[in-house]
């Protein structure tokens, strides 16, 4: 599985990575982040592309081989990444909103740090 994110306004790195996947990928509608709290909070999480028009895509979560750990899951969105608010914010999802910010991928190491999306 490669991996590739620009430069771009949701997030200021860009990555290029390989993974061997362990799995197909799924649909994810939560996430717990470290980002703002050591103990974890959970997040909503979507895709972000491009598209000024469509910008929200999903957010996939995959089960990777990481050494170390065995499996881990690589958290993944669009071309331009990841977009994460704290879970239940009431507010549409915005690059200008300073209660959300912008990842390239997340890699998480425990499965019970996903919530997936109920998609029929």
């Amino acid at each position: 599985m490669f991996l590739e994110v620009e430069q771009n306004p949701n997030c200021g790195a860009s990555v290029f990575l390989r993974f061997k996947a362990l799995g197909q990928a799924r649909q994810l509608r939560q996430v717990r982040s470290y980002e703002h709290s050591a103990r974890g909070e959970w997040c909503d999480v979507v895709g972000w592309t491009d598209d000024d028009s469509r910008p929200v895509c999903p957010a996939m979560a995959r089960p990777v081989e990481e050494s170390g750990h065995g499996t881990a899951y690589v958290v993944f969105g669009g071309p331009w990444g990841l977009r994460l608010k704290r879970a239940g914010a009431r507010e549409d999802w915005s690059l200008n909103s300073p209660r959300q910010w912008g990842e390239p991928y997340l890699l998480l190491t425990d499965a019970r740090d996903l919530r997936m999306a109920d998609v029929t």
